[in-house]
């Protein structure tokens, strides 16, 4: 297993965004962008993949358990961390589905239509 996957399980598990992953790694102070982050998550045969070094892995990790747990001055609780992430994606509205929107803008007035050619059977 590479660090590339574990990279993908841990964001996947996390449930974590591009922009949120960029966070965690500021405050191990360790800057990258988001277009280097997307190349980590490509497939190997993309002509843009980018492996990912351990330093890079370890220092996601490092601030992970900083977001988690906070620091040694500002401690946190992990499961409250976690809740708060859950919940906030629970709460967003789901998308409206687009056969639905398309029935509401239709007209119901319209009366049957009769075709002068019969179907074959």
């Amino acid at each position: 297993m590479t660090n590339n996957d574990i990279f993908k399980k841990l964001r996947v598990a996390l449930m974590l965004r591009d922009d949120e992953i960029v966070e965690i790694l500021k405050l191990v102070d360790f800057k990258i962008s988001k277009s280097e982050l997307g190349a980590f998550f490509r497939k190997e045969d993309h002509p843009n993949y980018m492996e990912c070094k351990d330093q890079i892995l370890r220092n996601f990790l490092n601030g992970l358990v900083l977001h988690l747990r906070g620091t040694k001055e500002n401690p946190k609780n992990p499961g409250e961390v976690l809740s708060k992430k859950t919940a906030a994606t629970k709460s967003e509205k789901p998308k409206p589905v687009y056969k639905a929107i398309q029935r509401k803008k239709m007209d119901n007035d319209i009366s049957q239509v009769k075709y002068k050619n019969k179907k074959k059977s």
